[in-house]
């Protein structure tokens, strides 16, 4: 029993780690066997400990997933309360940049201090897909170099915070792609912060990380309200809405 309850904390660890996301399906039972040098035996009893406690939910005919700790992942799709206030009420983009600007600079700064060399691995090859994707439709992109500088915070809070609320920090990110990247001036700008967010964390810079992605935050928020007080409306795209190039083009 003890061996069982030692294994579930390991796995519980895990998950607060950012090992295990919220929503991820837990590994086979060989699997974590396997990696945890224990029997199957002890697996099994360790995860029935975890589901007893609603750390791990199992779904008939699918497997055992890890629970969202924090509500508002990618299955709640369009019913969250606040994904309804998003296309209701304009100043909820606003409200969400705040978070954002506040939680990634934050997320930077531990980044740059922590980053293992397995998190600069995963941060340089999301800021290249970042780099390599067109401009007008590369909100998932831009979107993920951010969340894998959240993931390298270590900080499990923070982690599952930003997770529980991915689509709502998605909605942020296709609103300043389809507002921002077609002005060619916006675009460049928002590309040269991105480098510099990439080259501090990448430098260990843990001030200059957390004062770039701030800054940044701040740009995409401060350049979309003067968007709108130019008369012009701010297009405001649901997550599984059409790509940023599409639905500038619908509202050309």
């Amino acid at each position: 029993m003890a061996i069982a309850q030692d294994i579930s904390y390991r796995l519980e660890r895990l998950i607060l780690d950012g090992g295990l996301a919220p929503g991820q399906k837990m590994p086979s039972e060989r699997q974590l066997a396997t990696r945890l040098g224990v029997s199957r035996a002890i697996i099994r009893e360790a995860l029935h400990e975890l589901q007893g406690r609603g750390v791990i939910e199992t779904k008939h005919g699918k497997g055992s997933f890890v629970a969202r700790i924090v509500p508002g992942g990618e299955e709640d799709g369009d019913d969250s309360p606040l994904l309804q206030m998003f296309n209701g009420h304009a100043r909820t983009l606003y409200d969400l940049l705040e978070i954002r600007e506040q939680l990634e600079g934050q997320a930077a700064y531990l980044a740059a201090k922590r980053a293992t060399t397995l998190d600069l691995h995963r941060i340089t090859k999301a800021y290249a897909s970042l780099e390599q994707t067109d401009p007008l439709t590369n909100a998932r992109p831009d979107h993920n170099f951010h969340q894998a500088i959240v993931e390298a915070s270590h900080n499990p809070v923070l982690v599952h915070v930003l997770n529980g609320l991915k689509n709502l920090m998605l909605l942020t990110v296709q609103a300043s792609v389809a507002n921002l990247n077609p002005r060619e001036e916006m675009r460049n700008k928002i590309a040269r912060q991105h480098k510099r967010i990439y080259q501090a964390v990448m430098a260990k810079k843990p001030e200059a990380a957390k004062r770039i992605a701030t800054a940044h935050v701040r740009f995409v928020s401060d350049a979309m309200r003067d968007i709108e007080q130019q008369g012009v409306t701010i297009i405001r795209v649901p997550v599984n809405a059409p790509t940023a190039k599409t639905v500038v083009s619908q509202n050309a």
